[in-house]
């Protein structure tokens, strides 16, 4: 028998250049992993789509801009204009607010606020700890990020971008 885990505030492994807090990953669990994430003002993940993998995400605090559908349109431009088929658009959610990323759904999130945000995040299959480790060394070398080089990356992972991620907006 495996016993569990239980994490104080703030406890888990911190990948610092990613911005999260690894709270349970593949070293523990062969489902899921779980990071609680901050979300640095300006912060865009681009919009991207996996084939595999299912995410949740739960906003604790600050404002985030979701979204969580396929555009009406092809189009590259800003995902925070884009509408779905059927009407939907782009939520700002605060905290308490959720979504649900079901696998080939495109999605993103950035944070449109002046504050750093917090949010609860959660994929399956386990394992995106090596990715988003991968991710934080890319983004600590400093300047702008090389888009060439993250797009080779997540396509490594998995992850199909879509649109640019940037740090600022």
């Amino acid at each position: 028998m495996t016993d569990g885990l239980i994490l104080p505030p703030g406890g888990g492994h911190r990948l610092e250049a990613a911005g999260m807090t690894l709270k349970v990953g593949a070293e523990r669990s062969q489902v899921f992993s779980a990071f609680e994430s901050e979300v640095a003002p300006g912060f865009n993940v681009g919009a991207h789509l996996h084939h595999e993998a299912e995410e949740v995400f739960y906003v604790l605090e600050g404002e985030l801009d979701l979204l969580a559908f396929s555009p009406r349109d092809e189009t590259v431009g800003d995902w925070r204009t884009w509408e779905s088929a059927s009407g939907a658009t782009v939520m700002r959610g605060g905290p308490g607010s959720f979504m649900f990323v079901p696998a080939g759904c495109p999605h993103a999130f950035s944070n449109p606020g002046t504050t750093t945000a917090r949010m609860l995040f959660l994929v399956s299959p386990t394992g995106h700890e090596h990715y988003l480790k991968e991710l934080g060394e890319l983004l600590s070398a400093g300047g702008p990020p090389d888009q060439a080089e993250i797009i080779a990356l997540r396509v490594r992972h998995d992850i199909h971008q879509l649109t640019p991620l940037t740090l600022r907006s």
